[in-house]
């Protein structure tokens, strides 16, 4: 009897989750159920599987909504039913069709009007609802005619009288109103609970044809769909055996290229994964993948083939990843095996400005009807919860964001904000609104409407209403097209290094890199900064504890630090085993076996798998259950537990001692926090290597580029320093120099326009394209002649020192510029036969602060480029420690003065500690280590320069200084305001600092978790 339910997924208007909707219905007694969400089919999936296990008749449909108005309740009689309604939402989503207030011709769809809105003939699909508290309007005359096409509707909404006060506050976020402006018309009705199927049936006895109908509908329905098959496109070719030939023939190629001595390894490895392949029916989506590949190749652009797809030797000689599975014993079974239950999925970056490209090219390539990408729910986090909620209730912004930013438990104890809390606690894991995957395509066989509507998102990319989850339960194997700025930075580095040098390099061609030794002693000193994924504090104090020096120990690197490892205490175990090879015993024979090349360490997810396999005996499927837990695509907490329970039954089975059991499991558990398959953190190591040569061997060129692209972990003028460091000659923005981006001519690097603030974006790229096309500006009368510009924005070109080519101090500029613009007309800006000559005037000469370029500087572009940090300080002291001094300084107490490049926050038990990234004066980077108690006497006081007294500790070759005392050093005033006292400090405030945060409880010592390092034997 319900034809009508929603879900929270009628976005701010449902209250109950799937599995709440179909657990009432239970209760209520009902057989079958519609679910109806409102101008969506998000949960439909989910929904069928939900009411199989309890054994109700699942059907499905749409509710339509145009704004606030119902016009018409859609039920689909199968699933060419849900591809009629699809389409119907799909149009109206995605190509602005008005949704017609009159249900279309329909095939195989029952329809239900609401009295509010019925047409004047229903058609023989049609009908009309009536609720229970309206079945006194019929006794009036005009609704008799009607009688026999009217069906019960009992629509439900929520579950109870809180759960209705809840569905208010939704829709007043919804409406962006008040609560207590909601009218009645806003809401749903206050009886759209369930009630028995007997109690329903009681109300509407008078009318059995009501009744009789709403059964038919019922009886009719039915939601048949098949999870096991494939629902991506099947043939990259015309059928199954010319894409297995077509996969082998290019494998082959590929094989040639690769492995040029055609060794037996590689054969019998390519064989066993055709085998695979082609079993398992993804010789097509190989292809498909490949055809990407190659239309990017041909168009000049680099992609990186990660994730576990670089598992495998068939993609490797394809083209589609640069990791050989042979050298590192890559595990082709992580990544595609006949046991496994779900489709493997192929990641992709390319750079984040080609991937749009990329994105048009499939779109077209597969038709627009094939392709989209998947949706994501994005659900009420804490602060929006108390921004929207709060809001509804009336509290005022400034009250929202305290409740926003701080702890419930230090909110005001007020009746207004108690119910905030309240209501705002249940809307945790409610979802807000669809978004867009950021990487995740599906290319289907059928039509995409066959499955789901689609929704235009403001990226311009067509999204279907479910998750990556759905889409993998229901048989879609995605395509995740990334986009990065390593690439880029990358690619960007080879063109100018073409340009500037004429060399070209074979990107490609990593051997050479990996086997580096500037490479490689670089790596071993953390001197990484602007390298892909080498570059955070982190990851340098990794490099450095490792003393990395190869490309087998950098892929360890990149995957220990994740927190999966390091949180477990197996990122500081790896670096002691690493260090001390002779000083440990394996615990286990088979951790000799399995994991010998990282010291019997879990470092991967296949190691996982592997010590699941080989130590604790579990079966292939739980070992599969392990992978989806470790790659965070497991939905399933109870069959997590399961695996659990079958390890440690299987472990004592085998005589395993109960103490060695539990530490495993331990170390297996935490795999669950993020880590990488090793393939992953191999690609990634490649990408590492490819910039890391480019830095050692082109570094002004790579600092650029780096620029260019965004930079990575820390703010522009870090990267700036380092181009410095690495032979440039920084000049400040010039508009005869200067193009929109950072560019190098030589060893003279010249700051793009785009990082002069306030700069109009259409100025910034005018500026150059004019002088491309008409020649260099020859004065500040010939630019204003050529550029549409205003006295503020010339005043601040010529602050940073943009037409420093004509030799005239800025005071004389700033004069001339104030002449020039009193008498200059737009209209003087069309182009002349003759130029007239450059008026000059004679103007007193001003004396300027040395140090006034710099202050211009800091204001317009964030940091100095005249001279360094140190130089603006009040005070003549300087260090005599530098940063190359400290690891022969272990365990003395030093004093630094330094400059402060970037803070990490760590929460612990006892308050906030800080880990600092500093330069000193020779602008070398080193670290420190702030702990709570320290903060309250010396805290951090913004960026600038600091003098520092602490310990030096060495850990494994790398140096931190943990802090005594630090006092903020003061710069000299600003000389531009010498008579202003209030201003003369006033753009000191604009020296930045890099800040990040993370929620994570600091990494554990060894004596917190008290890993043995000894053999564990059963005791006798």
């Amino acid at each position: 009897m319900f034809l009508n339910s929603h879900t929270y997924h009628s976005l701010r208007y449902g209250t109950l989750s799937v599995e709440e909707l179909v657990k009432q219905a239970v209760d209520s007694g009902a057989k079958e159920l519609v679910l109806t969400d409102i101008n969506t089919v998000t949960a439909i999936y989910d929904f069928k599987k939900e009411c199989e296990k309890f054994n109700i008749k699942p059907i499905v449909g749409v509710e339509i909504r145009k704004e606030n108005q119902l016009l018409y309740i859609t039920i689909a009689k199968d699933e060419t039913g849900i591809a009629e309604i699809n389409r119907l939402l799909t149009n109206h989503n995605c190509d602005g069709a008005e949704l017609p207030q009159v249900s279309p011709d329909f095939q195989k769809v029952f329809v239900i009007y609401p009295l509010q809105n019925i047409p004047e003939v229903l058609k023989e699909n049609e009908f009309i609802g009536i609720r229970s508290e309206e079945l006194n309007l019929l006794i009036r005359p005009e609704w008799k005619q009607f009688l026999d096409k009217m069906v019960v509707l009992h629509p439900i909404t929520f579950k109870t009288k809180k759960e209705f006060n809840l569905h208010r506050i939704l829709r007043a976020i919804d409406l962006n109103t008040l609560i207590s402006k909601l009218s009645e018309s806003d809401c749903c009705s206050s009886k759209e609970v369930f009630e028995s199927v007997e109690t329903i049936l009681e109300k509407f006895k008078r009318y059995p044809k009501m009744i009789q109908n709403t059964q038919h509908i019922l009886d009719t329905c039915e939601f048949n769909f098949d999870f096991k098959t494939s629902k991506n496109k099947i043939y990259f070719t015309e059928n199954k055996e010319s894409d297995d030939l077509l996969l082998r023939k290019l494998a082959y190629q590929g094989l040639e290229k690769r492995y040029p001595e055609r060794t037996q390894i590689a054969i019998d490895r390519i064989e066993k994964e055709l085998k695979v392949v082609t079993e398992m029916n993804f010789a097509g989506y190989f292809l498909i993948t490949l055809d990407i590949v190659q239309y990017s190749m041909s168009r000049g652009f680099l992609h990186v083939g990660r994730g576990s797809g670089a598992n495998s030797i068939v993609s490797y000689c394809l083209g589609i990843t640069e990791i050989c599975p042979i050298e590192l014993n890559l595990y082709f079974e992580r990544f595609l095996n006949v046991r496994r239950r779900n489709p493997p999925d192929f990641d992709i970056d390319w750079s984040w400005r080609e991937r749009d490209e990329i994105l048009k090219y499939i779109f077209e390539r597969y038709g627009k009807e094939h392709v989209a990408f998947c949706g994501t729910n994005v659900e009420f986090k804490y602060r929006s919860i108390f921004r929207e909620v709060g809001k509804a209730f009336g509290l005022p912004k400034e009250e929202l964001d305290v409740l926003a930013k701080n702890p419930m438990a230090t909110h005001d104890d007020n009746k207004v904000v108690k119910l905030v809390q309240k209501y705002g606690m249940l809307l945790e894991k409610f979802p807000n609104q669809r978004s867009m995957h950021s990487c995740g395509i599906i290319i289907s066989q059928e039509p995409i409407t066959n499955y789901t509507a689609l929704e235009m998102p403001p990226k311009g990319f067509p999204i279907v209403q479910f998750d990556m989850n759905v889409a993998e339960d229901i048989g879609f194997e995605k395509f995740d097209i990334l986009s990065q700025r390593g690439l880029g930075t990358i690619k960007d580095t080879l063109d100018l290094v073409k340009k500037n040098q004429g060399v070209e390099i074979d990107i490609h061609n990593t051997t050479i890199f990996k086997n580096d030794k500037n490479c490689n002693d670089y790596l071993s000193i953390g001197k990484t900064i602007g390298c892909f994924y080498i570059e955070s504090p982190a990851m340098r104090g990794l490099l450095r504890r490792l003393k990395c020096e190869d490309y087998k120990t950098l892929v360890a690197a990149s995957s220990i630090i994740r927190p999966g490892v390091a949180k477990s205490g197996m990122m500081k175990e790896y670096i002691f085993r690493h260090n001390n090879p002779t000083k440990f015993e394996y615990f286990h024979d088979v951790f000799k076996e399995q994991l010998g090349e990282t010291y019997g360490i879990m470092v991967y997810q296949e190691d996982v798998i592997k010590i699941a396999l080989h130590f604790g005996g579990v079966s292939a499927d739980d070992g599969d259950v392990l992978r989806r837990a470790m790659s965070g695509k497991s939905r399933s907490i109870e069959k997590l537990q399961e695996v659990r329970d079958h390890f440690f039954e299987s472990c004592a089975r085998q005589g395993h001692p109960e103490q060695l059991s539990k530490e495993v499991y331990r170390q297996i558990e935490s795999f669950a926090g993020y880590s990488f398959c090793k393939a992953h953190s191999a690609s990634y190591a490649v990408e590492s290597y490819q910039s890391l040569y480019l830095k050692v061997y082109y570094p002004i060129e790579f600092m650029v580029s780096a620029i260019n692209n965004g930079g990575g972990f820390y703010r522009t003028e870090v990267y700036v320093h380092e181009c410095r460091m690495g032979g440039g000659k920084i000049h400040n923005p010039c508009v005869n120099k200067s193009l929109f981006e950072t560019t190098v001519y030589g060893e003279d690097v010249f700051l793009g326009l785009m990082h002069i603030e306030k700069l109009d974006s259409k100025l910034v790229h005018f500026i150059p394209n004019e002088r491309e096309e008409n020649g260099d500006y020859t004065s500040l009368e010939n630019f204003i002649k050529r550029v549409p510009v205003g006295i503020e924005t010339l005043q601040t070109l010529i602050f940073v020192g943009a037409f420093r080519f004509t030799g005239k101090p800025k005071n004389e500029l700033l004069i001339e510029a104030r002449l020039l613009m009193i008498h200059f007309k737009p209209e003087y800006r069309l182009p002349t036969f003759f130029e007239t000559p450059v008026q000059e005037y004679q103007l007193p000469v001003l004396k300027r602060n040395r140090f006034e370029d710099a202050f211009d500087e800091i204001e317009i572009l964030g940091f100095s480029v005249s001279c360094s940090p140190f130089d603006l300080l009040q005070t003549k002291y300087r260090s005599i420690i530098m940063a190359r001094h400290l690891p022969q300084h272990h365990k003395r107490q030093v004093r630094m003065l330094a400059y402060l490049i970037s803070r990490k926050h760590v929460p612990t038990k006892k308050g906030t500690m800080f880990f600092g990234t500093w330069i000193d004066e020779e602008g070398n980077f080193f670290d420190t280590a702030h702990f709570p108690d320290n903060l309250q006497k010396y805290p951090f006081q913004g960026g600038g320069c600091y003098l520092l007294l602490g310990m030096v500790e060495v850990d494994f070759h790398f140096p931190t200084i943990t802090i005594f005392k630090m006092a903020k050093m003061p710069f000299i005033p600003d000389p531009r305001y010498a008579e202003d006292q209030e201003k003369s400090y006033e753009v000191h405030k604009k020296i930045n600092e890099d800040v990040s945060m993370t929620t994570r409880n600091p990494y554990p010592q060894e004596h917190e978790i008290g890993l043995p390092r000894n053999k564990m034997v059963v005791e006798k």
